[in-house]
Parts: structure tokens; sequence; C-alpha cells
């Protein structure tokens, strides 16, 4: 999920031809930080410490990494196109190169982005590359500010979370802590901005009730609208895209969901 906290696919392809001298020396990676005490409030990341002393975020940093780990380097993912090695790759890229974090959601840089993340996946460890993600960010990124988990990193690391999880053939679903639920129903409204192209309004719906409409609002919207009804946690996952696994139900005008169900989305 970079500077939105949104899962991203990879991009297109890059531009041939060897690069500038000075393009090859943006590529260096910092070296990794000599480990540091676990931060007594959890590093940040929303409604407070849980019994652990951690922010929801920072846990849910930790089980990626351990997912990450588990799985292996050449483990499918849910994010289209990676598998675990490049997943890794671009959560450490995302992190320590702020050079190459622009691509991320600008698609004209997108191609110096992807060169990056594909030279760390290729040169740097897997076990290595997991153990920097797990450690978190070096003091002068972005991502190291207060408050940055919440905002930049909740849905990023959830969502990357479930791309490893649920590309297991025997995966179920895990139980969500209700302060990473709070985390992620603050952050849902991303969702506007991953359905700004979806003209048919839609409204996520939550099981107290809770709502939120997240697309269709201005000129050209169609007629019709539809809910999408689910935990938070699977209302974030069929708003980004993981709609093949995202366990909710669509109800609505019969026209709008078919509208719906034809139109593609992703990022």
């Amino acid at each position: 999920m970079p500077g939105l906290a949104i899962a991203y696919h990879p991009a297109p392809a890059l531009i041939p031809g060897p690069p500038a001298a000075a393009y090859d020396r943006a590529m260096s990676m910092p070296e990794d930080p000599a480990p540091q005490r676990p931060d007594p409030a959890g590093s940040g990341g929303g409604p407070g410490p849980g019994p652990d002393g951690r922010g929801p975020v920072r846990r849910e940093r930790l089980l990626l990494a351990d997912a990450l780990a588990e799985a292996g380097p050449e483990a499918a993912t849910k994010c289209a196109g990676w598998d675990a090695r490049d997943l890794a790759a671009h959560l450490v890229v995302r992190e320590r190169r702020p050079d190459a974090a622009p691509g991320i959601v600008l698609p004209p840089l997108s191609f110096y982005t992807e060169r990056v993340r594909r030279r760390t996946a290729r040169t740097v460890p897997f076990d290595r590359l997991v153990e920097r993600f797990r450690q978190g960010p070096p003091k002068l990124s972005p991502y190291a500010l207060p408050g940055a988990d919440e905002i930049a990193n909740g849905v990023e690391f959830f969502v990357h979370h479930e791309d490893v999880l649920r590309a297991r053939p025997d995966w179920s679903p895990r139980a969500i802590s209700p302060e990473l639920d709070e985390v992620l129903w603050r952050r849902i409204r991303i969702a506007r901005f991953v359905l700004r192209k979806v003209h048919v309004g839609v409204t996520l719906v939550q099981p107290d009730g809770r709502s939120l409409r997240v697309s269709g609002r201005g000129r050209g919207a169609a007629p019709g609208a539809v809910r999408v009804h689910g935990p938070v946690g699977e209302l974030v996952l069929w708003a980004l895209g993981r709609r093949d696994v995202a366990d909710v139900r669509i109800t609505g005008d019969t026209d709008a969901v078919k509208s719906l169900t034809r139109t593609g989305w992703s990022l």
C-alpha cells in the first residue's frame, strides 16, 4: 500500500538501454541499522499499544515479516505478478529509498521505481530483505515520522499480509483485532481514490451499520447504487482489487451491480 499506503501492482516495462552513471549511483541501499530495542509505545500506529506493548500497525509489520519468512522467496502472492521476494523488495524500497518512492503513485516515474525494486530483489538476499522490513524504516525516512504508521502503513501492511496468506491454497480468514479494525476503517477513505473511475455509486457497509460512500459522487455518475457489505478488512481488500478473495456481499440496483462487476480497477 507507499505514499498512499496501498497495495501496488508491478509497474510497466522499463525503459530500455543502459542507465547513466548518476542513475546507477542512486541504486545503493542503506546498510542495515544496528538492532534497536522495541519502542515501548509500539512505534505509533493507531488507538494505542495492545497487551504486548505494541500498536496494531507495528504488530501487523511483524506478522507480515513472519508470513514472508515462512512462505519463502518464491511463494506466490495475491499482488499480481509478484512473488514473496518481489513483495519484500517493494516493502524495503518503499521505506528506504525516498528517491524511488514517487514512482509508486506517479506513472511517468514508475520505470525508475521498478528498476530499483528489481535490482534490490536480485542483489539483496531474501532473508535480509525480510529482516530490514521487520526492523522498520531508518530514522531519516519519512516513514519514521510520528504518526506515519497509521497514516501510511496500516492499510499497506494489512493488504500485503493478506496477499501472502490468501495465496496459499488452504488459506482461511484470520481474526483481526478491534484496534486494527479501527485503523483500517479510519483509512478506508483511500477507496475513493482507487475507485475514482467507477461511476456507479458504491457504499461500503460494516456489520455494525457504519457506512461510507466511496464512488459515483460527481458528474458522470451512473444511476443506481451498490452497497458492499462485510467486515472492514474484507471491504479494504475488495476496494483495493482483491475481489477474488474478499468475502463481501454486494446488493443494490441490478443494472448498477452488473456495471460494477464489469468494471476493472487496480492500484
